[in-house]
């Protein structure tokens, strides 16, 4: 069964120039269409009860309210809609939260356009079963709860290798981003000096420098002073533990 139209998307950011590079992406999925952009907990409830969109784009930070509790009200009214947590909180808790209100994905800013892809993609494929389900009046088998449960194996997979071929900013390479948290990883000492990590493996340390600048965002390595006897400190680079 198919309905035959988008999936209607509301996106609710209080960054303008982040909703719009949102709603660029969106009109590069084929299947769906941005309904509306809204910067405030007004503005989202007006649009909500208006519209009553299929898939919410949904940032945490607002000046008058919390993604979060935003999330809470959605589902606290049993409103048949996804929402996609898109925001710069990275607070396990408050990840966890998210997920057991019921988000269907979560993503941490900046976003590339392969992971938000991935992410809608995903949602087109559940909304789908969704539909496919409420046109049979028959039980659903375990295999079909698997599916809406994103719990397949299959699933499990392609999630898998899509994780491992989201593209990487300009100027970094996966396979270099490896050999750097390799070295990291495997050493005994405190840490290491992006001298160090350059020739170990063998480039510039420009280049290693770049690439721990990148692992330090992602928050996969920690940095730290080492205070010799003589010259200025030197920055020290560890995997996080």
């Amino acid at each position: 069964m198919n309905d035959g139209r988008e999936i209607e998307v509301l996106i609710v950011e209080d960054d303008l120039r982040i909703a719009e590079i949102q709603r660029q992406y969106i009109e590069n999925i084929e299947g769906f269409q941005t309904i509306g952009i809204a910067a405030s907990h007004f503005e989202a409830k007006k649009f909500i009860e208006v519209f009553q969109p299929d898939l919410i784009l949904l940032d945490v930070y607002f000046p008058d309210m919390s993604g979060i509790d935003l999330l809470k009200e959605i589902k606290q009214q049993d409103k048949q809609m996804g929402v996609i947590m898109i925001t710069a909180a990275r607070e396990l808790e408050m990840v966890q939260e998210a997920i057991t209100i019921g988000v269907f994905d979560y993503m941490i800013k900046p976003v590339v356009f392969d992971r938000f892809k991935q992410s809608l993609m995903g949602y087109q494929a559940f909304h789908q079963q969704l539909l496919d389900s409420k046109g049979s009046d028959l039980p659903l088998s375990q295999q079909q709860v698997d599916h809406l449960l994103r719990r397949d194996k299959n699933s499990i997979e392609k999630e898998k290798v899509a994780k491992e071929t989201v593209q990487l900013p300009k100027g970094i390479d996966r396979l270099t981003l490896e050999k750097v948290l390799g070295v990291l990883g495997n050493t005994k000492e405190r840490g290491l000096t992006a001298e160090v990590i350059a020739v170990e493996i063998g480039v510039s340390r420009t280049t290693a420098r770049r690439y721990l600048e990148y692992l330090m965002f992602e928050e996969k390595i920690d940095a730290d002073l080492s205070y010799g006897h003589v010259g200025r400190p030197e920055r020290v680079y560890s995997v996080k533990k």
